[in-house]
């Protein structure tokens, strides 16, 4: 049963731990719930791990690798700006309301973090010398928990009894420790506890994220299979194309036949010697009818080519899936299985803006692409603005590409040339593989008075020629799968 350190528990912790007279070296956060403190005492460095998950709320010294986050989280930063380098001047829990009141001493400021392991509300607050909240791993405005409030700790309820809280012995893991250790020392309670909440009693224990893992993996191979399945399955249907053509010949051969009342067209079909019948329309001639057969029999052709590669970067995608997956199943650490298990579900506040199109973001630029005209309509008008670049094909309908500015910033060739390679691809220029561009700034587009929707007028445009180029589209593709989080 997953529990969180009773208060008795962690006076055990701390008596083992005896912070004061620490220094603070580095803060990591590996995850929005956890925080690790890097220590100094006596000529030995520590890690000590800070725990708020919901029934997990622990802390402990920990002798695994805490890795770092992708990308820097806010308390952390914070925390390094204020407390690194700091000295613990004491450390102690109040009382027995499981909150831990550690003073902090710091280029002769004081400091006050008080670490909550309440299991549904465990926190981490930050206050100065007089009580003022300077900034908490999670904001609780209504707690008044948030930066500028001020944090007062419970006072202790004397007037009910007092429950008694055993402290657990883990005796499974030192049997265990003492079976591959014959003869070894006991284990301290920290070390015990570390192994218990990191290998068996916790949502952040790697049995239990291995089993996340395998949930996650499975519902998004199937959804990928699927897709791949229906791609495969209209692959299929294109491959009847080469008949649309044929059938507009034989309806062109045998034009004289249409009697302008019939449906179909039957008649013997020249290349096989058998009868035949195709479906007409009888208000058409011969001509206007074999047109609408060569005009599917174009469509499925050109779509046929977009399908091979939407399935050929389906495979790329299953392919990365396993091997997320087997990369998951091979780590030890469960807090780097919890960050890579992260990036598939991203807070809220994070997820990218939605908005029409697809994007790529490299080596710091913002690439934007319209695939037909209500996307680029979408994009033109609400979201690009003036400083940034336009890109279309010259003679040819397609996407159009924008490359957001950055202030003092001139965008690259490189950059171009994905750009380049994006319109051309994204255009009936595909085909032949190479195509004239010109580009501009949004500002001097202007839009034709009636005319088609996403229909512009460029000025002050330059030219730029593009042949299609296999390695970089190979590049993007990854890009965009890597940001897709596949």
């Amino acid at each position: 049963m997953l529990m969180s350190l009773n208060c008795n528990e962690i006076d055990v912790i701390l008596s083992e731990l005896a912070l004061s007279g620490s220094f603070i070296q580095d803060i990591i956060q590996p995850g929005y719930d956890t925080l690790a403190l890097n220590i100094y005492k006596n000529g030995t460095p520590r890690t000590v791990i800070i725990c708020t998950k919901p029934d997990s709320c622990r802390i402990n010294e920990t002798w695994r690798r805490i890795p770092r986050n992708d990308k820097p989280l806010r308390f952390m930063e914070f925390l390094k700006s204020r407390i690194r380098g700091a000295k613990i001047l004491s450390c102690a829990q109040i009382a027995k309301e499981r909150i831990i009141k550690m003073e902090l001493g710091h280029d002769e400021q004081l400091f006050t973090m008080y670490i909550r392991l309440w299991s549904n509300a465990g926190n981490v607050i930050l206050c100065d010398d007089k009580g003022t909240v300077l900034d908490t791993m999670y904001r609780r405005p209504a707690k008044g928990e948030m930066t500028g409030g001020m944090f007062i700790p419970p006072e202790p309820d004397t007037s009910k009894p007092q429950k008694e809280w055993p402290v657990r012995t883990f005796d499974d893991i030192e049997k265990q420790h003492q079976a591959e250790k014959p003869g070894s020392a006991p284990l301290s309670f920290n070390q015990k506890v570390d192994i218990w909440y990191s290998e068996y009693g916790s949502s952040l224990s790697r049995e239990s994220l291995l089993d996340q893992a395998e949930k996650w993996y499975n519902a998004r191979h199937s959804r990928q299979e699927s897709a791949l399945e229906k791609l495969r399955a209209k692959q299929e249907s294109f491959r009847n194309a080469a008949q649309l053509k044929h059938q507009g010949d034989l309806i062109l051969s045998y034009g004289y036949m249409l009697d302008g009342t019939s449906k179909f067209l039957e008649c013997t079909d020249y290349e096989t010697g058998k009868p035949v019948r195709i479906q007409i329309d009888p208000h058409k001639n011969a001509q206007a009818n074999a047109a609408v057969y060569y005009e599917n029999y174009k469509k499925e052709t050109s779509g046929g080519a977009e399908l091979t590669h939407e399935i050929e970067l389906a495979e790329k995608n299953l392919a990365a899936l396993d091997k997320a997956y087997d990369a998951i199943k091979n780590e030890k650490n469960p807090v780097r299985i919890e960050q890579m298990l992260r990036r598939d579900s991203k807070p809220k506040q994070q997820e990218k803006k939605v908005h029409p199109g697809i994007d790529y973001t490299i080596d710091g630029w913002y690439i934007l692409v319209g695939r037909d005209a209500n996307e680029n309509d979408d994009l033109l008008r609400h979201y690009v603005k003036g400083p940034d670049l336009w890109m279309h094909t010259r003679d040819f309908p397609g996407g159009f590409v924008f490359i957001k500015n950055r202030p003092g910033k001139t965008v690259p060739l490189d950059i171009l040339l994905y750009a380049g390679n994006l319109a051309v691809y994204y255009s009936k220029a595909r085909k032949s593989g190479k195509a004239d561009l010109y580009y501009t700034h949004v500002k001097w587009l202007r839009r034709a008075k009636d005319a088609p929707k996403g229909l512009v007028l460029p000025t002050h445009e330059k030219n730029l020629t593009i042949q299609l180029d296999e390695s970089l589209l190979k590049k993007l593709d990854e890009i965009h799968a890597e940001a897709e989080g596949i």
